[in-house]
């Protein structure tokens, strides 16, 4: 008898253990694709299929109820295909989870960026830099012209000075060297997303979507500093804060275990604006964003 009890207990924690995990996948899965273009679609997935298996149960439809079990595994196929740049999003940043990442940055490159933006912010050169981690982002450096070259100060004031051939684009540093300037990224399709945000700040979400890379951004207009990792962007960084924040990301990989609010100030995007934006439109000094 006891024993019969103490296995009725262990099943029903095991049920328990199942449920929990179940709940805790679902709704992290929901706040990853919130927001993203592939949540309509798989609300719309979920409508109909949910709709289809009650119709079937309800009014006992033998055929369509057969339809749709026999069609779930090319339904988890088309699942993959659908949503393959969320998965694959989802699967870098696993994989570069500061548990797994195998990238340390010299604290030499360290002191030589926060020294180049604070001198970028300070002459107020719009600037966007991306910084490769364990993922790699050669893919977009081929859209630049290649420099590999030595990381210096000086370099990098050049190339985003407002009059030199290669200050429209990203630049790509990768282990202690700069790879390519004029770079292309990819710009942030979040829905969520207002129109007002400056295409210099999508961009540098945009590569933090689509890699580990960490980018850095230095408004044009105000010569303000934001640090985009890990698909958010955290913003009104003072030249102090930004050297503490961005060697605690380098060299410690801290992302969310630090508060950014003790460092930068993250506030809502303002309302949409009627003009659209375009391909040279500067970043205005209230394009703020929280994701």
């Amino acid at each position: 008898m006891t024993q019969q009890i103490l296995q009725l207990w262990i099943g029903k924690w095991r049920s328990l253990i199942e449920i929990i995990l179940l709940s805790v996948g679902i709704y992290y899965g929901y706040l990853y694709f919130r927001g993203t273009r592939g949540a309509k679609v798989l609300t719309g997935l979920a409508i109909v299929f949910l709709t289809l298996t009650l119709i079937s149960q309800l009014l006992n439809l033998v055929v369509i109820g057969w339809i749709i079990r026999s069609f779930s595994v090319f339904l988890a196929v088309a699942l993959v295909v659908i949503f393959q740049p969320e998965l694959r999003r989802g699967l870098a940043e696993l994989g570069g989870h500061p548990i797994f990442s195998l990238t340390s940055e010299k604290r030499e490159t360290v002191h030589d960026l926060a020294e180049a933006v604070t001198q970028l912010a300070n002459k107020q050169f719009g600037a966007l830099i991306a910084i490769e981690r364990d993922t790699s982002i050669r893919v977009y450096e081929e859209t630049g012209v290649i420099i590999d070259s030595i990381f210096s100060v000086e370099l990098l004031l050049t190339l985003f000075h407002p009059k030199a051939a290669l200050h429209d684009g990203g630049v790509v540093v990768r282990n202690g060297r700069i790879a390519a300037a004029a770079c292309i990224f990819p710009v942030s399709q979040r829905e969520t997303l207002d129109r007002s945000l400056g295409l210099r700040h999508r961009a540098g979400l945009g590569i933090t979507e689509e890699s580990d890379a960490i980018a850095v951004v230095v408004s044009e207009e105000t010569g303000g500093i934001s640090i985009c990792h890990r698909r958010r962007i955290e913003r009104n960084f003072t030249p102090e804060t930004f050297r503490k924040r961005i060697g605690e990301i380098l060299l410690q990989g801290t992302y969310e275990e630090t508060d950014p609010e003790q460092l930068a100030r993250e506030v809502d995007l303002p309302p949409t604006r009627d003009n659209p934006l375009v391909p040279h439109q500067k970043e205005r000094s209230n394009d703020t964003l929280a994701v």
